[in-house]
Order: C-alpha cells, then sequence, then structure tokens
C-alpha cells in the first residue's frame, strides 16, 4: 500500500509517519500545503491511500479535488468534532481526529483493507465528492451546536473566568497561545490556535491567518493591503501583524456579512 501523508503541522505529520511505518503501511510523501500538493500530484501516479488533513496553512484541502481529479482513498485527519463530521462519515473511507490515537490509526488502515479487497480499485476520492460539498457548506455554515462561553486563566494562585464577550482575540506568540482582552490585558492559556478555533462561535470569531483569531466586535479598522489582502486594526491590540491571508479574504468578506 502507497500512502500520502497532507498535514501542516510538520511535528503532527512525522508522528503519523511513525505510527504508519509501525504498521508496515508505506508512506511515500509527506506534504504540508495545498500548493505543494497541487505540485505533487501533477508529477507523480496517485498513491493508494491519502491522510488528508483538512485546514492546511494555505487553505482547505478541498481546493485540490477542484483542480485535480484524485483517483486515491481518503482518509481524513482533522480538529473538528465529531459532530461537525456527521455528513460524511459514511461516504469517506474514514476520519481520524486529532491527536490521532495509534488503535484508532490501525483500525482505519484495517478498514482501508477491508475495502480494497472487497471493492478493488473502486475506493477512491470519487466516493466522498458529495461528503466534501456538504464538509465545505458545515465549515461555512456550521450545525447548531454549543461554543463555549468563557475560558479559566490561571493568575498567580488565582484562577479567573474571562467570557468569550470580554475577548478582542486569541494569538500565538513565541510557542505560547494568549487571550487578549477589550481591557487590553492578555492572558497565556493551555491550548493551541488550531484547537480553540472549533470551540468558539463562527459567527463571532475568524481565523485571519496562522496567528489570529479575531472577534468581530473588536474590529476598529479594515484596511487594503498589499497583495490583495486586508489589514486589520483592533480596537486594544497594537500590531501591525493582524492582516486577513489572501486565501482567506473572500471567507473573510462572507463572514463580515
Amino acid at each position: 500500500m502507497k500512502t500520502l501523508i497532507i498535514e501542516d503541522e510538520k511535528p503532527a505529520a512525522r508522528r503519523l509517519g511513525r505510527m504508519l511505518e509501525k504498521l508496515d503501511v508505506n508512506v511515500i510523501a509527506i506534504l504540508h500545503s495545498v500548493e505543494d500538493s497541487k505540485i505533487w500530484f501533477q508529477n507523480n501516479p496517485h498513491p493508494d491511500l491519502i491522510f488528508l488533513d483538512i485546514q492546511l496553512n494555505d487553505g482547505l484541502s478541498f481546493e485540490l479535488f477542484e483542480t485535480i481529479e484524485i483517483e486515491s482513498a481518503i482518509i481524513f485527519t482533522t480538529a473538528y468534532d465529531e459532530y461537525a463530521l456527521q455528513a460524511f462519515k459514511l461516504n469517506s473511507i474514514d476520519y481520524l481526529l486529532k491527536p490521532i490515537d495509534e488503535h484508532e490509526l490501525e483500525i482505519a488502515v484495517l478498514k482501508y483493507n477491508s475495502l480494497k479487497t472487497k471493492f478493488g480499485n473502486d475506493i477512491s476520492s470519487k466516493n466522498v465528492q458529495l461528503s466534501i460539498n456538504d464538509i465545505k457548506k458545515l465549515l461555512v455554515h456550521p450545525l447548531e451546536r454549543d461554543y463555549k462561553k468563557r475560558f479559566t486563566v490561571k493568575v498567580g494562585q488565582h484562577i479567573k473566568l474571562i467570557s468569550t464577550s470580554e475577548i478582542e482575540c486569541f494569538y500565538s506568540e513565541n510557542k505560547g497561545t494568549y487571550i487578549q482582552t477589550i481591557e487590553g490585558r492578555n492572558y497565556l492559556i493551555d491550548s493551541t490556535l488550531e484547537a480553540l478555533e472549533p470551540e468558539v462561535s463562527p459567527v463571532e470569531f475568524f481565523r485571519v491567518n496562522r496567528k489570529y483569531l479575531i472577534n468581530i466586535h473588536a474590529i476598529n479598522d479594515i484596511i487594503s493591503y498589499s497583495n490583495s489582502r486586508l489589514k486589520i486594526k483592533l480596537n486594544n491590540l497594537k500590531t501591525d501583524d493582524v492582516i486577513v491571508a489572501r486565501d482567506r479574504v473572500k471567507d473573510f468578506k462572507e463572514w463580515l456579512s
């Protein structure tokens, strides 16, 4: 079995590769972005199976299906919870929630092998085309669910509660993740932006780039920037780093409206 890993978090990709090697799965390449993946598929035979992260650093991996007719079977890897993924559970080979569990990975590989024995080459990405459209809709217009209303942070020997309405943005810096409040205070939290993004309401919060997840109510100004990007001025956070990545500008404008 020839397998490809498409995952933008390099440590996670290496860990997945090591786990697959233990299962005697041949990993032929590890890719980290949509653009790298497009180039790879144009120059290489398609593998039997792809472990595909949904959200890569330069966009959603679904963009691959818009330009390339991928012939491989797909196992999705994602930080999005099970509730949001019900739409394609029965249509894709499988999906694995991060951090990936070794036992669940083994089950997914066995499931692929079983289906491969039963259906042969009919197991391909063509079987999940309809579900991919469903997933994209869910990511833009998520199903009704309960999102976090507050976070706890440690201040010295005390635990402080911070409501999401008090949060201007979440941001990452020096390998840490912080809450910036509307009062101009910042607090270190034990999480990552990748983990936080599906936990907060997509109506109120938007991931403008790899570093910032901002609250719509904290936007003070939006300025046209180079390379078709947008620069965001927040009410209290004084930085020039809040720039909407070019591949997220369209979704950002839809989010604003």
